[in-house]
């Protein structure tokens, strides 16, 4: 099976050069996805809501992907003030409390200082042979 790339139209994917998501077999990697809301441009003040454009840009690239969030065996949570982190918690649950991958948050400055989280993730799926 070839390797696929996904594109969520981003302008960062053709400014920077990189794929919001890549299929390489049974893996599925997300580059890290943050908070605009990809059909407005938006890009709320709300860390809580930025946190749920994150996740729908993350489940859209999924789907179009043939994968779906319990596929989900790492993540990577990115935030430049760790306080933002905890009210992102019932959210991410939500969505990871099933599969509950091995997971890393990390505080670091964002390619915008408006971003308040950045996600990354890698899924896996193995083949139904």
């Amino acid at each position: 099976m070839p390797r696929q790339q996904i594109a969520s139209g981003s302008p960062y994917e053709e400014l920077v050069g990189y794929s919001r998501a890549i299929v390489d077999g049974p893996w599925c990697f997300i580059s890290g996805s943050t908070g605009l809301d990809m059909a407005t441009g938006v890009l709320p003040d709300g860390v809580e809501e930025q946190c749920q454009n994150t996740l729908a840009t993350i489940g859209q690239a999924l789907t179009e992907a043939g994968f779906g969030f319990d596929d989900i065996v790492r993540v990577r949570y990115i935030l430049p003030n760790r306080d933002d982190f905890e009210p992102c918690w019932p959210q991410l649950k939500a969505i990871f409390g099933k599969s509950r991958p091995a997971a890393t948050m990390i505080q670091a400055d964002l390619i915008d200082p408006a971003m308040r989280i950045e996600i990354e993730v890698t899924a896996y799926r193995p083949s139904e042979d």
